[in-house]
């Protein structure tokens, strides 16, 4: 018999996106939508799980349709990495503050990949973030968080 799904990475690719998009479109069901000019609690919501859904979508068909790789192994590492420097970068933010914060969660993340060496060009593309991140985010958008915490005295 021959198998009806020819792409497994697709396959449960578009699984997950329909079950994310899916599950914003359901939880954002209630929030007012506003229009683009003014958006609503609901238009981001929705249209992100609108776009999840509809590429969710393209890649079930793609699966039926196109051969692919099969699913390898679980990567533990760069999935346990990523949460970690999440979970630091939560800790940090009120206490030392966003620069830092963000400099644990960018090194904290690069360890997920093999191919990541510490080096002067990564550190120099690390402060450009950094600082970007801060004068947009703090500055531009007053968006209330700490650029140095309260372990700095500040």
């Amino acid at each position: 018999m021959k198998e009806i799904i020819k792409g497994q990475q697709d396959f449960w690719t578009g699984v997950m996106y329909v079950f994310f998009g899916g599950t914003a479109l359901f939880l954002a069901q209630d929030y007012g939508m506003g229009s683009a000019s003014r958006m609503g609690p609901g238009y981001f919501p929705v249209v992100l799980g609108g776009l999840l859904l509809l590429f969710g979508a393209i890649a079930l068909v793609r699966s039926l349709l196109r051969p692919g790789d099969a699913i390898g192994p679980i990567g533990w590492k760069p999935i346990l990495l990523v949460t970690a420097a999440i979970v630091v970068f939560a800790a940090l933010l009120k206490p030392a503050g966003l620069l830092v914060a963000l400099a644990a969660l960018i090194l904290v993340s690069a360890l997920a990949s093999a191919k990541f060496k510490l080096g002067w060009r990564p550190l120099a593309l690390m402060s450009v973030l950094i600082a970007f991140c801060g004068l947009v985010f703090v500055k531009g958008l007053g968006v209330p968080m700490p650029l140095l915490g309260a372990w700095f005295g500040l």
